[in-house]
């Protein structure tokens, strides 16, 4: 089994707004500070809160798919497409194909907090076309229970949001107290997100905000101590295209 647990105190770290916006990043960019590098088509994560609210000022995106996920709260988005301030709820989601270039900036609110994903399709092909948008509602998702673990699907397997980047399958899973087995591909690499609760993944400790990828396993048993919400992504473990970090050696 190839399991490595990034816990939160060695993920990168930032912040906005003079501080009113605070990331922990499982992956972030070089100068952010963390270890873990970009791995198949995800190239970025972050974990961005604030408790009093704060304003990400409008900045340029190219190329890549950027999901943002609302976690707790809400959120406002603008881009220079729609050119107005649009709304999220926690439980909705975003995706900015960013395509030949589009400038957005961000509002979060007051006690929330959100995820925000940068995927990496083949930019040889994106960094041609128009930039793209569309929110998702948290109803609109697809839902379903399987083996006593109720899932969340944004995308893959009857998912929603449509995405360039290929392969990819987003989850949001909530594990009931007790043990429970997740079957999982081999040909995927598996990141999990500990939003809440306590789980032990081969007999370790994971708490709240640590990060697990998991490679060449079809299958992982979890202990859950407590009822528990896990983010999931699963990512191509071989691409058709060469990624971002492979074209500029990043």
């Amino acid at each position: 089994m190839s399991v490595k647990i990034i816990k939160e105190q060695y993920q990168a770290k930032g912040a906005f707004a003079g501080g009113l916006i605070l990331e922990n990043k499982p992956i972030g960019f070089p100068q952010d500070g963390g270890n873990q590098k970009p791995y198949s088509n995800l190239f970025y994560w972050a974990n961005a809160w604030s408790d009093k609210g704060g304003l990400i000022g409008e900045h340029p995106h190219k190329f890549f798919e950027i999901m943002s996920f609302v976690i707790e709260g809400e959120i406002e988005h603008y881009d220079n497409k729609f050119d107005r301030w649009l709304p999220l709820s926690k439980g909705d989601a975003q995706i900015i194909r960013a395509g030949n270039g589009i400038t957005h900036a961000e509002k979060i609110k007051e006690k929330s907090r959100m995820f925000q994903i940068w995927f990496d399709p083949n930019i040889q092909e994106t960094m041609s076309k128009p930039a793209s948008y569309d929110d998702y509602k948290s109803e609109e998702m697809h839902y379903f229970e399987e083996d006593g673990i109720t899932y969340k699907n944004y995308t893959g397997n009857g998912g929603p949001v449509k995405m360039d980047a290929e392969g990819v399958v987003i989850n949001e899973i909530m594990l009931p107290k007790g043990e429970h087995t997740l079957k999982l591909n081999d040909d995927k690499i598996y990141s999990f997100y500990l939003i809440k609760g306590s789980i032990m993944v081969d007999k370790e400790l994971v708490a709240e905000n640590d990060f697990v990828i998991i490679e060449d396993e079809n299958k992982i048993d979890l202990k859950v101590a407590q009822e528990s919400v896990v983010f999931t992504i699963a990512n191509p473990k071989k691409l058709n295209h060469k990624t971002y970090s492979e074209l500029v050696r990043f």
